[in-house]
């Protein structure tokens, strides 16, 4: 005889699927977006280029992070064709249940996939910016006047798409809490998911390597930042 109720929830156990380093990469970029954006409209021309430093170095590290970091970060890991994504989320619109994603599901994916690529070129293009009156990137005085003039176009108009990019991933986390009611931003902080029992759990790399690649990534921006020095 069998007892056990069809409508009893299956045993859960919580799994790492973030590990610091991405939650530190995330809440970072959080906070340096607006911080840079602000900084720039009140002429804090020293913070917002130290911000700019800072958000390159993060931008390195997540791209070297998600080449050989821990497996939920991995590109390869989480990204997947535009049909898959729109196949999620004409399977939220069907039905709810749980977030069982063990990394990004297959929207979030191409939002990452998006939004990396812009942040990189944001920062890299502010390397090499002149403003025509003093502030110039430390890598401007390097490259001809026309470089200097596309590459302060690129910069002022990418941080438009930049934050039309980001308004969508927000309003996107709030349909999944609201309707599907996937919390992810839960996941984000804590760096867990409840689960099945018996997930296998995804593996997560040494934090020897994130410190590692941080450090090298930082010491290349820096590098680079002696060039402006004069």
């Amino acid at each position: 005889m069998n007892d056990t109720d069809p409508r009893t929830p299956a045993p859960e156990t919580e799994v790492k699927v973030w590990d610091g380093w991405i939650r530190l990469w995330h809440w970072s970029i959080v906070f340096l977006i607006p911080f840079s954006y602000l900084t720039a409209r009140a002429h804090r021309m020293d913070w917002h280029q130290w911000s700019g430093y800072a958000l390159l170095t993060l931008v390195s590290f997540r791209i070297l992070w998600g080449l050989v970091g821990s497996e939920p970060a991995r590109f390869r890991t989480f990204l997947s064709t535009p049909a898959a994504a729109l196949r999620h989320l004409g399977k939220l619109r069907r039905e709810t249940g749980p977030d069982r994603e063990l990394t990004h599901n297959p929207a979030g994916a191409w939002m990452v996939a998006l939004l990396v690529p812009l942040l990189f070129v944001q920062a890299v293009s502010g390397l090499f910016v002149y403003d025509q009156i003093f502030t110039y990137g430390p890598l401007a005085r390097q490259v001809s006047a026309e470089t200097q003039d596309w590459a302060t176009w690129v910069h002022i108009r990418a941080i438009n798409v930049i934050l039309v990019v980001i308004v969508l991933h927000i309003m996107a986390i709030a349909w999944y809490r609201l309707f599907p009611g996937h919390d992810l931003v839960r996941a984000m902080m804590v760096g867990t998911k409840p689960m099945p029992a018996g997930t296998r759990a995804p593996r997560m790399a040494p934090v020897a390597l994130g410190v590692a690649l941080f450090a090298l990534c930082a010491g290349v921006v820096l590098y680079i930042r002696s060039f402006g020095d004069y």
